[in-house]
């Protein structure tokens, strides 16, 4: 029995554009995140079983594209929402720089439990994405899922399922738009698809 899970990266919001950090304010997704979420809709030639998405308008928006798109009943689960940044929220990085540099030190050098200033570690992101991917695997053993997610969660499960260690994550990178296939059956999980954007290069929007 083979879940395959489709991991898709909100599209663009204006705090994408500038390089400004986003956790879980409600930013909406900008024009282009917009048409980035049509794109990868129209870009499921077989309909997911189900789709699932972070509480957050940004990626509600995109899930509501494909599901609109394919057919597809949407399920919002808390377990998908982004970081919790706390305090760093809607700063550019010379603010982050300026206001929270021993912590910026320690998440360069350790960041698998370096707690975000009133917020989150990655490690507690990963135990709930996890959790939730697990709790899918029982449920739907058999079927496409597809998760629209946000950067961290997504970067948080694929260390997982890849068996690599969370302070590894740098060497991975999601796109907004992008979509991240993997295949899990009694042997393990199987990556078929890194950071897909061919949709969104199509159409000028990568």
């Amino acid at each position: 029995m083979t879940m395959r899970l489709i991991l898709v990266r909100h599209g663009e919001t204006a705090h994408n554009k500038g390089g400004v950090t986003l956790g879980r304010a409600d930013v909406p997704p900008n024009e282009r995140g917009r048409l980035q979420a049509r794109a990868t809709a129209a870009s499921f030639d077989v309909p997911p079983d189900v789709v699932y998405s972070s509480p957050l308008s940004r990626a509600t928006d995109t899930a509501n594209a494909i599901a609109s798109a394919t057919g597809t009943r949407v399920e919002v689960v808390t377990e998908l929402i982004e970081m919790d940044v706390g305090e760093m929220e809607h700063l550019a990085y010379d603010e982050l720089r300026a206001k929270y540099g021993d912590f910026l030190r320690e998440w360069m050098s350790a960041p698998a439990n370096a707690r975000m200033p009133g917020g989150e570690t990655l490690a507690e992101v990963q135990g709930r994405a996890w959790a939730w991917v697990e709790r899918t695997r029982s449920t739907h053993a058999t079927a496409t899922v597809v998760a629209v997610s946000h950067n961290f969660v997504i970067l948080t499960i694929a260390c997982k399922a890849m068996g690599l260690q969370l302070d590894q994550f740098r060497g991975l990178k999601t796109s907004v738009g992008g979509k991240t296939t993997i295949d899990f059956s009694e042997r393990g999980a199987t990556l078929l698809h890194w950071n897909d954007t061919s949709h969104l290069r199509a159409r000028g929007l990568a």
